[in-house]
């Protein structure tokens, strides 16, 4: 199964988080919004700009803001900042990490590549953004009260808290 590296996922959710924003935003500021812990958010934070998708701002005032528009962020550029080239195995990256010199498949790989950083090249960061507000999109978190639990169980309604965790 092909995952994205947490990192890559925290830095798209943090990209549309700050997106919404029109000024700077702190490091902790965008760890309460998201839900990632604070140290994770500033490592992030510093890949992106390192990468020169966001801008810093030291001082009182101080914080990040979106170098580009968000229409102009691609998810394929976000990745390649936090996680490095998109590769499906490490022999599609020019030999590098294949450890059999006599493989039929060698440069086959390739055209699957293409067409994956292709796709996460045309999903901006905008259209990320314009998805998670789409109607149904989150996840609705109910909480279980005593008073909506099942009655011949109130010890655990109260400390249930929300559904699937």
């Amino acid at each position: 199964m092909l995952r994205l590296s947490k990192l890559a996922d925290y830095a798209v959710l943090t990209l549309v988080n700050l997106g919404r924003h029109d000024g700077v935003v702190t490091s902790p500021a965008l760890a309460v919004e998201t839900g990632v812990p604070e140290p994770t958010v500033a490592k992030v934070l510093k890949a992106l700009a390192s990468d020169g998708l966001l801008v810093s701002q030291r001082g009182a005032r101080g914080g990040y803001r979106l170098a580009l528009k968000p229409e102009e962020i691609s998810i394929a550029r976000v990745i390649t900042a936090v996680d490095g080239p998109i590769s499906l195995t490490a022999c599609v990256t020019g030999g590098a990490g294949c450890d059999n010199g006599d493989c039929t498949l060698y440069g086959s790989w390739d055209v699957v590549n293409d067409a994956i950083r292709d796709t996460l090249s045309g999903i901006s960061i905008a259209r990320m953004a314009e998805m998670s507000n789409a109607p149904g999109r989150r996840r609705s978190v109910e909480k279980v009260s005593a008073d909506t639990a099942p009655q011949g169980n109130r010890a655990t309604a109260a400390t249930a808290g929300t559904f699937g965790g």
